[in-house]
């Protein structure tokens, strides 16, 4: 089934250079073992890497993920849920996800949880809940767009209704 719910993705370019000195030190050590194909061998510990560290340690990030592209958001509350607690108690892992989870994303996981669970239940018909979570996203990382937009549209379509009554 296609998913028609938006997915923003968004990179810091910068952080794609230490993963690239990763790589390149895997490369490195199985140059140093002599190993004939060690660009490949470096590559491809590099890659598994990679995916193993997205599916453990944002697993619930990423099952929730699944759920929103199926427009199953009920579902997928209590997953973002368990993914923002998991990331507040190990704040260490999400501030230092390039190296971590080896990943360039520019918004933490915490602050995309935060935004998938309003995004969630603004999709249930639940608007105060999506706005207090809205909220809550703009008071930890001030700077999210997603949050300030998901915002005032909410706002919008408060003022609206109240204009039409």
């Amino acid at each position: 089934m296609a998913s028609y719910v938006p997915i923003v993705r968004q990179i810091a370019w910068i952080l794609l250079i230490p993963q690239l000195l990763l790589m390149g030190l895997l490369i490195y050590i199985f140059h140093l073992l002599k190993l004939e194909d060690a660009f490949f061998y470096g590559a491809a510990t590099y890659l598994v890497l990679y995916f193993r560290l997205k599916n453990l340690v944002a697993k619930d990030h990423r099952q929730g993920m699944k759920l929103v592209k199926q427009q199953k958001f009920e579902e997928a509350i209590p997953l973002f849920e368990k993914s923002v607690d998991f990331f507040t108690r190990n704040n260490w892992v999400d501030k230092y996800r390039f190296l971590t989870l080896l990943s360039s994303s520019k918004m933490t996981y915490k602050e995309m949880g935060l935004c998938n669970i309003a995004f969630c239940y603004s999709q249930t018909n639940n608007g105060q809940k999506a706005k207090e979570y809205y909220e809550l996203t703009l008071k930890e990382f001030p700077e999210n767009g997603i949050a300030t937009v998901g915002l005032k549209m909410i706002n919008s379509f408060v003022q609206n209704a109240k204009t039409e009554n």
